[in-house]
């Protein structure tokens, strides 16, 4: 006679508890984690960055742009069930975080690129803790060994060491976030995995602790001519009326390029070296490949070159510091003016190929504002008190920025952007060319 065994709950639950435990050490087996024994800080940062470029890897497979959740939450499962983030799985997050953030450091990344790419890519706790990775793995650098572009970001980016020494960072930050163990060691792997996804990129600053301090100190614009040049752009983005904003943003094109004048006259007399710098401008969705030659055009009315990285949504600008300043902040609020206008004009009518429409009106308010700003430099240039002897001047200094570019991006390449919309193209056009080119007699009006 056939006997029935009644298996109980707790026994179930029991066997299911074996073989997780199972799975956990043949996990821990391939991360090169021993079982028979406690493991060290290393040897669990060491697991961290396996399960890191496991998730990066899931993530160039298709699963997603920061990496594969699926593998970052079994292993975030995994190192808190390892112990408390207190001991030994803290110590050794620690270790992982720092020479991975020194990877993306060394691959040209800055610390408002790490954060933009995880406002992208990631969720508000995995952009949280990378700030926190940033700002402890510059901490032991001596302040003038840190360029200023790294001590200017920090302060936008709020990162500093905010966590005490007497416990480890991510018991801290999983604290002061309200996360579970399992739910903050997710988070580690996704980070990291991030950053294992980063390209090399060129090195546009020193690395921390390299940097030194510096004989030719950047040309950045005049704080009160940036000052009237930002009340001229606010106006233009404040107004209803679009005539007023195209004349606002060529009188501001204007004050610059006039400043831009007097500055490489100077320098020409005082033989000032002349060093091309590098940013970055990130680009919010959609159309980034529209809003890019919007930029491109704003950059090479001012002197410098820019280049699209499309896979991650930013420009990199080159030229002379003052320059950029004028890059970015007449693009910026371009970009603002453009949206504005684009919205404004495809409200007005229903279209049921509205994404063609607006991009067609980007690419075409690019090009035509890349025109007018291109004559309004000329024109700035020819009343110049002496054009016969700047002509020369800032032919050496476009050379100098040319040089500079083909250096930092040897391998560049232009493409062209398909536009399926007539109608989106003259729209933009129209958009861009309702001001009067005589912004003087505008605002004086």
């Amino acid at each position: 006679m056939g006997c029935a065994v009644v298996v109980g709950k707790a026994n179930r639950k029991h066997r299911a508890a074996k073989r997780v435990s199972q799975s956990d050490a043949d996990l821990w087996v391939a991360q090169g984690v021993p079982v028979d024994r406690e493991p060290s800080a290393g040897e669990i940062g060491n697991a961290i960055m396996a399960a890191a470029m496991q998730s990066a890897q899931g993530g160039v497979g298709g699963k997603t742009a920061r990496g594969d959740s699926g593998i970052a939450k079994r292993f975030g499962v995994l190192f808190a069930g390892a112990g408390a983030l207190t001991g030994e799985v803290g110590y050794g997050t620690q270790l992982a975080g720092q020479r991975i953030i020194g990877r993306a450091f060394e691959y040209g990344w800055l610390p408002a690129d790490i954060a933009q790419a995880a406002q992208r890519r990631t969720d508000a706790f995995v952009s949280g803790f990378l700030i926190d990775v940033i700002a402890g793995y510059v901490r032991p650098f001596a302040a003038g060994t840190v360029h200023e572009t790294w001590h200017a970001q920090f302060g936008e980016l709020g990162a500093d060491v905010w966590w005490s020494e007497s416990a480890t960072h991510i018991s801290q930050w999983a604290a002061k976030h309200m996360l579970t163990a399992e739910e903050a060691m997710t988070a580690v792997v996704e980070a990291l995995a991030l950053l294992l996804l980063l390209p090399k990129m060129e090195l546009i600053r020193p690395l921390p602790g390299t940097a030194r301090p510096q004989s030719d100190v950047p040309h950045h614009v005049d704080e009160k001519v940036l000052g009237r040049v930002r009340g001229l752009l606010a106006k233009a983005e404040s107004t209803s009326f679009p005539e007023e904003a195209e004349a606002l943003s060529a009188k501001a094109q204007e004050l610059m390029t006039k400043y831009a004048v007097d500055r490489v006259l100077v320098d020409a007399d005082t033989s000032a070296v002349d060093l091309p710098g590098a940013r970055r401008i990130w680009l919010d969705t959609p159309y980034t490949d529209a809003k890019a030659l919007l930029i491109d055009a704003v950059a090479n009315a001012n002197r410098s070159r820019a280049i699209f990285m499309s896979d991650w949504g930013f420009v990199t600008i080159v030229g002379d510091d003052a320059d950029l300043d004028a890059v970015e902040v007449l693009s910026t609020s371009l970009l603002v003016q453009a949206t504005r206008a684009m919205i404004g004009i495809d409200n007005n009518e229903t279209r049921t190929d509205a994404r063609t429409f607006r991009k067609a009106f980007l690419v075409a308010y690019a090009t035509r504002i890349g025109e007018r700003l291109a004559a309004a430099t000329a024109a700035t240039i020819a009343q110049s008190a002496a054009p016969e002897r700047l002509l020369p001047v800032l032919a050496s200094h476009q050379l100098a920025v040319d040089n500079a570019f083909e250096t930092l991006f040897p391998q560049s390449r232009s493409r062209g952007i398909t536009i399926r919309s007539a109608e989106g193209w003259d729209a933009g056009r129209a958009a861009a060319d309702r001001a009067r080119l005589d912004a003087r007699r505008t605002l004086d009006k």
